[in-house]
């Protein structure tokens, strides 16, 4: 009997302050639906609107085993097509369905992509600090967690960084998150000369230059940290300057990883066929969810690419077990970030107004152990959502000012 699609909900919800989004597809079968992650923090209306406005009429009584077909219905029928919030609204069903599939063959999702080749999926965690002593003290924290591989940065990202036009600025600036790129290089080749000074080399650590300098100052920054070893220097030019890469490539054997911010698949390829990246760091739901990253990390195997899936705080538990299942079934993984589940994050744990409330939310999460995170065998993705619970954290329409970055003249550049 072919089992349909009778209704989409949304799940909008911030436990932890975070706007979280979640879509559930219910199914005509009873008792059977799923759960996926579609999350976008800071348009998270938009988001809701495209998927009840949009995706459920064009779903509802549709087969739910048709998941390839059902994506490229999606993604088609708005004819103008990969955006930031039509490929998440379409990603939240996607991984939706690929959970209720998982159910309906009693196999966690990682069995229906080829199953598991490895025990454990390797993670880093995000270690920050005002100085060279607080994130050598949160590095000894995760170590005794068992964590070979973390992610450094010292006064976030770009280091040093102010909300007001810091000594030096223009005169009449705007507010926003300023950054001097020059004393950026300087002050992360001096943070890596002490934190292996004195934490040595048994521990791959990784750096995220988010975007923000010039290419000639992404290859000097690479260059520099040559003797550091890193595991990859993350996002070290943006979407606009992909052809500098070439460039970047001869002057460093620094290892590379893109692609947080790619909502299409074709615009990574020249990358990964001319051997310009190491690691690629979609976004998941960015890219439209389970469907189109399983085809993306068997082609990037081809070319020596491995994964490193983006698993940042603002993405739900939904989204972690995403990446998760693609981790337990790809031959070409790399490492996996793995932020805002216990063992808790220093920075991230500051912020938080509500301790715990993400796992009342979500339950099920995959565990983590001694540096590992191990899905769970149940069917699907694992995962339930407790919506009563879901109802008590509402989200929340502040303004997003970490994304209003400028240079010491006042311009803006990217974030």
């Amino acid at each position: 009997m072919t089992v349909k699609i009778t209704d989409i909900q949304v799940i909008n919800t911030a436990p932890e302050g975070i706007n979280l989004t979640v879509v559930k597809v219910l199914t005509s079968e009873d008792g059977l639906y799923g759960y996926g992650d579609a999350t976008f923090a800071y348009r998270w209306r938009s988001v809701t609107s495209y998927v009840l406005d949009y995706l459920k009429p064009l779903l509802i009584g549709r087969d739910v085993s048709e998941i390839t077909e059902l994506w490229n219905l999606m993604h088609n029928n708005s004819y103008w097509r990969d955006g930031a919030i039509g490929n998440i609204a379409i990603a939240g069903v996607d991984i939706a369905l690929w959970d209720i599939k998982g159910k309906m063959a009693r196999m966690p999702v990682y069995d229906l992509l080829g199953g598991a080749v490895r025990a454990g999926v390797p993670v880093y965690r995000h270690v920050d600090g005002a100085n060279v002593d607080e994130i050598v003290d949160n590095i000894a924290y995760y170590r005794e967690k068992g964590l070979k591989h973390l992610r450094v940065q010292c006064g976030g990202y770009g280091g040093g960084l102010s909300l007001t036009p810091p000594k030096g600025s223009a005169e009449g600036a705007h507010d926003g998150i300023y950054l001097d790129s020059r004393a950026y290089i300087r002050k992360t080749v001096d943070l890596f000369d002490k934190l292996r000074a004195r934490v040595g080399f048994d521990i791959d650590f990784v750096h995220d230059v988010h975007e923000r300098i010039q290419p000639s100052e992404a290859s000097e920054l690479a260059k520099l940290l040559e003797p550091y070893r890193l595991f990859f220097l993350e996002d070290p030019l943006p979407l606009t300057d992909l052809e500098c890469f070439r460039e970047l490539r001869q002057r460093t054997v620094t290892p590379l990883a893109e692609g947080e911010l790619f909502n299409n698949a074709q615009v990574i390829r020249p990358l990964i066929v001319n051997h310009l990246i190491d690691f690629i760091r979609v976004h998941v739901p960015q890219l439209g969810g389970i469907t189109p990253c399983r085809k993306l990390a068997i082609f990037c195997q081809e070319f020596g690419v491995r994964t490193a899936w983006h698993g940042p705080g603002d993405l739900s538990p939904l989204g972690h077990a995403a990446n998760i299942h693609l981790d337990m079934a790809s031959e070409n993984f790399g490492v996996q970030e793995w932020s805002g589940i216990e063992p808790p994050n220093f920075v991230i744990q500051k912020l938080r107004t509500q301790k715990g409330a993400l796992l009342e939310v979500f339950r099920g999460m995959p565990e983590f152990k001694d540096g590992f995170v191990y899905a769970n065998r149940k069917p699907g993705l694992g995962i339930e959502v407790d919506e009563k619970e879901a109802a008590k954290y509402p989200c929340n329409d502040d303004l997003t000012t970490w994304t209003m970055t400028r240079g010491r003249d006042g311009s803006l550049i990217l974030p």
